[in-house]
């Protein structure tokens, strides 16, 4: 009798990043630490945080992904990672230098882009207001 095995699916905005089967573990991590998932867990949803997703099929060595922020739901044997970014296809070493390069850059774009927005904001309250006074005026 063959043991109980998961399928993983990891989901990005724009496309299906990965998708495993016979998944015998897999280890995520949440804002409440690292939690473990075998196959006949019960049925859960958690929040994740960006960190390194782990998991191991079988008959082969564990397998490791750089996901951002994000959202995993067990269903049965079906598991599924919903996440912003993800990277995968190294060594644990590897992927730690591509998650600094790739996630660092997309911060300070992001951070540009607050920025872009907030000078947005403050001229359109701006005009707002000015608007306003000549129309009280």
């Amino acid at each position: 009798m063959s043991a109980a095995q998961m399928t993983l699916k990891i989901i990005l905005p724009y496309k299906v990043f990965a998708e495993e089967h016979q998944v015998q573990r897999i280890v995520a991590e949440t804002p409440a630490g690292s939690f473990g998932i075998l196959p006949h867990r019960l049925d859960c949803v958690a929040s994740l945080t960006a960190g390194i997703l782990v998991f191991q099929t079988e008959g082969e060595e564990e397998s490791y992904v750089a996901v951002d922020e994000g959202v995993l739901v067990k269903s049965g044997f079906d598991v599924r990672v919903s996440v912003r970014n993800a990277i995968g296809g190294m060594q644990l070493s590897q992927l730690r230098e591509a998650v600094e390069q790739e996630f660092m850059q997309l911060d300070d774009e992001e951070r540009q882009l607050r920025s872009v927005l907030a000078k947005m904001d403050s001229g359109f309250i701006r005009r707002l207001v000015s608007l306003h006074q000549d129309r009280a005026s």
